[in-house]
């Protein structure tokens, strides 16, 4: 028997998808929800098999957001939401958190200019009281997709051709022509945003919906939104040429030379929420991530203040090893059923995990700041000190007991297993 007969090629010796393993998949667009809008299900082994090999498809570069500087700051609030979260770090006005923050572009390789037009990433670490709190978004409001089962796809193309590697415009316009609802993020793309002048000029976004939940438990959805207070400004196709043949780390150097300076980069916290009850009311899918939110009918709410007056110490420690995740969160706030922010939930970590390890919490930019236990034993690179003998829970001999319980959306949820759009 021939073991290499039906191996995967080009020659597509196959008519149909199929799982590593060979099992065919009658649907390669839709992630396994509890009905059309419900969560995904961990046994979506297509998804999870799919996903985990797009995570691992770069050493040790990350796949995509490759190229990026990083800043370290305050968040100060300064308007009262209590009544939409029982967030510690938003508890009331003046309270002050520590932060961290990481501007990237989006496709192009670690060394690559950075005035190539690309959406920028916009992620802000919040080393909180009651942990870190991971809010991962971009300069634009909107994405290209609306199933995290299609983001390998999409970065494939958007990436340079295997063949030639080669970035082909005829490939990005073959994907995404069997994708309409990418027209809205191609907007923004090709709009004079595509290329802002530098990363202290440009807005962000967390991009999907997450909830915010009280200590009475209700639930609203949220959207977050970054305002530069020094304004937006962006640079013309020509401007952008000139610049990068003069600089390919303009937007770095930006950055560095304006904190150093004592130029204290600053933006606004808004919001916009929705409450759930509410949400047949309007002609859009508040989880939709490639629909904005009409700010005439639900107005951006000031929320805080973000400062970033330190530059990092070392860019590798900082930068390189610094690691996001979308699943990072602290009680107050939620998920939604957002289908790509369900995705993204288990991809982060899993590439965080495969770039620079499974206990890459532990380097200093990613560990909390606040006192914290767990019986996560051994591993690559754990250093963790430990000298107790008890490493499993429930055990009379350790003091550490639960944690008190907090609020999560409460929605009962039904449906029928399915891979569907909407």
């Amino acid at each position: 028997m021939d073991p290499y007969k039906h191996r995967p090629s080009s020659a597509y010796n196959s008519p149909f998808w199929t799982t590593n393993s060979g099992a065919p998949v009658w649907n390669n667009n839709s992630s396994l929800t509890v009905g059309t809008r419900g969560p995904i299900l961990l046994e979506d082994y297509h998804l999870v098999e799919k996903l985990a090999n797009f995570d691992r498809e770069r050493i040790p570069e990350r796949v995509v957001h490759a190229r990026g500087a990083s800043a370290k700051g305050f968040f100060e609030v300064t308007h009262d939401i209590s009544n939409l979260t029982c967030a510690d770090f938003l508890r009331a006005p003046g309270v002050q958190t520590p932060v961290i923050v990481r501007f990237s572009t989006v496709i192009h390789e670690r060394g690559s200019p950075e005035t190539l037009r690309d959406p920028r990433g916009f992620a802000v670490k919040f080393y909180t009281r009651e942990g870190n709190f991971d809010l991962v978004g971009n300069n634009f409001p909107v994405f290209f997709i609306r199933d995290g089962m299609k983001f390998p796809d999409m970065v494939h193309a958007l990436k340079p051709n295997p063949k030639s590697h080669i970035q082909e415009n005829w490939r990005i316009l073959d994907f995404f022509s069997h994708h309409p609802e990418s027209l809205h993020m191609f907007t923004f793309l090709f709009d004079d945003l595509g290329v802002p002048q530098d990363y202290r000029h440009m807005e962000g976004s967390g991009v999907n919906t997450y909830t915010l939940i009280n200590k009475a438990g209700k639930v609203h959805y949220v959207k977050f939104h970054w305002k530069p207070t020094c304004g937006v400004k962006c640079l013309l196709e020509d401007e952008a040429i000139k610049v990068g043949g003069s600089n390919h780390s303009h937007a770095t150097q930006d950055l560095y030379d304006s904190i150093a300076a004592g130029n204290y980069p600053e933006w606004k916290l808004f919001i916009q929420i929705i409450d759930p009850d509410h949400e047949d009311r309007f002609d859009f899918d508040p989880l939709d991530v490639t629909k904005t939110w009409p700010e005439d009918i639900l107005p951006l709410q000031p929320v805080g203040r973000l400062v970033l007056n330190k530059n990092i110490d070392n860019f590798f420690a900082e930068n390189e090893q610094l690691a996001f995740c979308p699943a990072i969160i602290v009680p107050g706030v939620y998920y939604s059923d957002d289908k790509l922010l369900q995705t993204r939930i288990f991809s982060y970590a899993d590439t965080q995990r495969h770039r620079l390890g499974p206990n890459y919490l532990q380097l200093p930019a990613n560990a909390p700041k606040c006192a914290h236990h767990n019986n996560h034993h051994e591993g690559f690179m754990n250093f963790m000190h430990r000298d107790e003998e008890v490493n499993y829970f429930p055990s009379r001999y350790d003091p550490v007991r639960h944690a008190e319980r907090h609020p999560i959306p409460p929605p009962v949820l039904t449906g029928r297993r399915d891979r569907v759009s909407f």
